[in-house]
Parts: C-alpha cells; structure tokens; sequence
C-alpha cells in the first residue's frame, strides 16, 4: 500500500469553458500536513472539492485513502466520504440555528439517528478536547463567538477520526489573537492524533503556522511546492515570492500567541 494519503496527478478540472485547474499534482504522505495558498479564484476549494468527490475531475488521476475517487461509484463515493471531513470557512452558516451544540455533534457521529444521549460521552470528551465545556451541550450556535464556534466546528469534523481532514480558510473571519489560539488548538490535536490534514489559506504566514508542505495555486496551476522551510526561505517563483511580501513583517512574521 501507499504510504501516502493523497495522490492527485495532472488533475484538470473545467467549469464550462473555464478550467479551473490544469495538470495539478500533489501527493500528501500519512500523519502530514500540506498548506495550499493563492489568491481568491486560485482553485483551492476546487481541489478539495475534488478530494471529496463533490466536483468532477476532466482528466487525471485523484487517489485518496486507497480509494480511486476520479473512478469510483457512488455508493463507493458515499462510504469514502465518512473519511473525509472538511472543517468550513464559516462554521455559522454550517450549523443549523435550531440543533444544540449536542446534536449537532450527535449528528456528525451518526447522521441517521442523530441522539445526544446515544454518544455523551464522547461528545463532552471532544467539547472538552477543543477548549469548551460539558455545559455547553444543549446551548445553539448564536450563543457562542466565532472563535467558539471554529472549535465546535473542528469538533465536529475530528469527532468521527477521519482520515483526512480538509480545513477551508478556517480562520479568515477571526482576528489574530483568536487565529493564534485555534492554529495552536488544530497543532496540538493534529499531533495527538496524527492526523492527515490540507490546510487552505491565503495567507502563508498562516500556513507556516501548522504546515510541513506547501503547495502554491496560481490561476489552477500549482507553481510551486516543496517544504515549508524551504519555500519560506528560498521561494522560486515570482507569485510565491509575491505572497511572503504580502504578510505583515516577512519573512519574520508570525501569529501573536
């Protein structure tokens, strides 16, 4: 078997006439974390979106946990996807106003039934794993901060031990002293449980933060990748180059804890 995790080669992948991506490879080992960076309309969420078989490739091959995803059928696809979980941009929308914390996590861990008191425990153990407390079981979505709901939504995508984990931009909309606390949190967890993970950002001060590998988006096409120390010291493309300007103090700069 592949020690790696992900295996994605000359992947393209078209929207109409537009192609999104073109001849993006990327191989992502077991226990390791990959930051993909670029701009807005890079293709970042296109690739995860391919990673979780929610958007077609036009060409190349896409291979995820030992699972052929370009090739596979839907109730493979559907099976797959249990071991795929993506922690959203914007963790509000993604939760229902009408379900608690509780169920919300009860329904992460069995979408059929969805009952709290079936999976407590477990529940209350990840509440209290991302930094929040067993009383907050039965409260809903508005009553918490974003930096509150960013951890209830890595709860609930770490609450069944996936796979791979995808993170979208999970700190864009949180200030840094927050950012700082949740990068540590995803840190800390990530080596507990040795987890697989893609990072998504704009930001490679960000990515630096949490990252072995680097692979950098530029209009679909991947430009640059490697590891993070060397990209961060000795970047060879001009847009690479471009966005270690663009963070605040670089290459010096660094998240206040």
């Amino acid at each position: 078997m592949s020690a790696n995790m992900v295996e994605v080669r000359g992947l393209d992948v078209t929207f109409g006439d537009t192609r999104v991506l073109h001849g993006v490879d990327l191989a992502l080992a077991k226990g390791r974390t990959v930051g993909v960076v670029g701009e807005s309309g890079s293709g970042k969420s296109t690739l995860a979106k391919v990673l979780v078989g929610a958007v077609p490739a036009a060409t190349g091959q896409v291979e995820v946990d030992g699972v052929d995803v370009v090739g596979a059928g839907r109730a493979a696809l559907r099976a797959y996807r249990r071991r795929i979980q993506m922690i959203p941009q914007d963790p509000y929308s993604s939760l229902s106003p009408r379900r608690t914390v509780g169920q919300a996590l009860a329904e992460a861990v069995d979408p059929v039934r969805a009952r709290v008191a079936d999976h407590e425990e477990l529940i209350v153990s990840w509440l209290e794993r991302v930094g929040l407390t067993a009383d907050m079981l039965h409260r809903y979505p508005h009553e918490f901060s974003g930096g509150q709901r960013q951890r209830i939504a890595i709860a609930r995508g770490l609450i069944i031990d996936p796979h791979l984990v995808i993170a979208d931009e999970i700190t864009s909309a949180l200030d840094v002293s927050v950012q700082a606390q949740i990068l540590d949190l995803l840190a800390e967890i990530k080596t507990a449980m040795g987890l697989t993970m893609m990072f998504i950002s704009h930001n490679l001060a960000v990515v630096q933060r949490v990252s072995d590998e680097v692979l950098v988006l530029y209009r679909g096409q991947a430009v640059e990748s490697g590891p993070v120390e060397r990209i961060y010291a000795d970047p060879q493309h001009w847009y690479t180059r471009r966005l270690l300007d663009a963070d605040p103090g670089s290459p010096g700069f660094s998240l206040a804890s």
